[in-house]
Parts: structure tokens; C-alpha cells; sequence
């Protein structure tokens, strides 16, 4: 690993959206870089990929769906395909050197990298879509945070799933019992809600304002503080991507 330069962009040219990939470095007399010359700046702006990895790990970890991010995946789609072209192009060029065939495998290792990131990524919407399609459609502040493409799958969703209860259950119970709405006492409601009470673990991205906590006391995060907390004591901070869960 000590042989490679992981500042030089992948096939693609000076593109700063780039995925970056390692290539051999020239020899030289510089000294070899140590581990730490590779360790992320806490100041230093994300790239596009290293965006989508910070949503999709607060995407996993948080109870209830977060703003999407249609634009950002739109941008590495992009990118992801522009980098699959230039490779088919040099596969298909009989004068690539043998440098740039082992450059094409590294270019591809990365491109399914990115590609299964954001396959996880949605998938994991898409399990909150369904496990909360009902709790969505009855909140219209989460209909911001969804796509067109989710909020059609949520109205398709929360239908079949009502006319399957409707037809298996609930049209057998007495009629002041058939509704999915029905709230009773001592029992868990028909319509499943995040629990926001769960705790997490909140990484500041950089100093934050005073919360309150539970028990009446207030916490102030300083720029890279972890806390465990209840999730919605930063559920704000996290809308406003000053914390990251990890």
C-alpha cells in the first residue's frame, strides 16, 4: 500500500467529483508516506462519495426516514457511468499499456464500491417506507423527505396492506374495532411510528448548541464529542447535519 498515491484522480481527468483511486507513484527520493497521511481533516470538505456514506450510515442508524438525497446519488449515477464508459473505451483500445489495465481493475473495484453503498442505501429507505407507509401518509412534514418515486410507493403500499388486514382481519372484528387507526389502551398501536426514544450515537460534526436532556440537565457538544443519547434529543442537530450517527 506504501506504493501508491491516492491523491491522483481516477480515469475520468481533473474532475473534483472524481472517485479516487490509487495508481503507482513515481520514484523518487520523497519520503514514503505513513498511515496517517491518509487519515481524513476534520476541516476538510467531503467529497460526493464520502457525502453518501455519512447519510447512509445516519440513514441506518436513525429510527425514522431522513431527507433524501436525490441530487447527491444523481451526481455519483453520473459519474459512475461516465467512469464505466471510460472503461469500456480503454478495454476495447488495443494500445492500453498493462499500467492502464491494472488501473481499469482498481477503477472498477471502486465503481461497485460506490454502487453497493448506494444500493444499501436505498434499500434501507425503502424498508422505513414500508414499515412506517401509514404513519407517512398521516404526516405531512416526512412527505418533504421523500422522492416522488417513495411517496407513490407509500400511498401503492399503505393500500395493499390495509386491504389485506381489512380482508383477513379486521372485517370479522365488531365495526368499532375495523379501523387500523384505533388506538386502545395497554395495547401497541395498529400503525407502527418510529420510535424516537432509542439511543444513538451522535458524532459532532462541529460545536453545537446547548440540548436539554431528560432528566433536566443540558449538554453542549464540542466538535468531535461522542455521545450516547436519545435519538431525539439530536434529531434536530442531525437535520442540520451539524452531528453524524455512527
Amino acid at each position: 500500500m506504501d506504493n501508491f498515491d491516492w491523491s491522483i484522480p481516477a480515469l475520468g481527468g481533473d474532475d473534483e467529483n472524481a472517485i479516487q483511486v490509487p495508481r503507482p507513484a513515481p520514484r523518487d527520493d520523497a519520503p514514503v508516506p505513513m498511515q496517517e497521511d491518509f487519515l481524513p481533516i476534520a476541516d476538510e470538505e467531503e467529497t460526493a462519495f464520502q457525502q453518501l456514506i455519512r447519510h447512509w450510515m445516519n440513514e441506518r442508524h436513525a429510527p425514522d426516514i431522513l431527507p433524501g438525497q436525490e441530487l447527491l446519488l444523481g451526481r455519483l449515477l453520473d459519474h459512475i457511468g461516465k467512469q464505466t464508459n471510460d472503461v469500456r473505451l480503454l478495454r476495447e483500445d488495443p494500445d492500453s499499456s498493462e499500467d492502464e489495465h491494472f488501473r481499469i481493475m482498481l477503477v472498477q473495484t471502486e465503481v461497485e464500491r460506490v454502487k453497493f453503498v448506494i444500493r444499501s442505501y436505498i434499500r434501507t429507505r425503502l424498508h422505513k417506507v414500508e414499515k412506517y407507509a401509514r404513519h407517512i401518509m398521516k404526516t405531512p412534514e416526512l412527505h418533504q423527505r421523500l422522492s416522488k418515486g417513495e411517496m407513490e410507493h407509500v400511498h401503492r403500499y399503505a393500500l395493499i396492506v390495509e386491504s389485506h388486514f381489512s380482508n383477513a382481519v379486521l372485517r370479522g372484528l365488531p365495526e368499532e374495532q375495523q379501523s387500523l387507526d384505533e388506538n386502545m389502551a395497554f395495547m401497541p398501536p395498529m400503525v407502527p411510528a418510529p420510535d424516537k426514544t432509542i439511543a444513538v450515537f451522535a458524532f459532532a460534526r462541529t460545536a453545537c448548541p446547548p440540548v436539554h436532556l431528560p432528566d433536566g440537565t443540558t449538554l453542549e457538544m464540542t466538535k468531535g464529542q461522542i455521545v450516547l443519547t436519545p435519538y431525539h434529543i439530536v434529531e434536530h442537530l442531525l437535520l442540520r447535519e451539524d452531528v453524524k450517527l455512527v
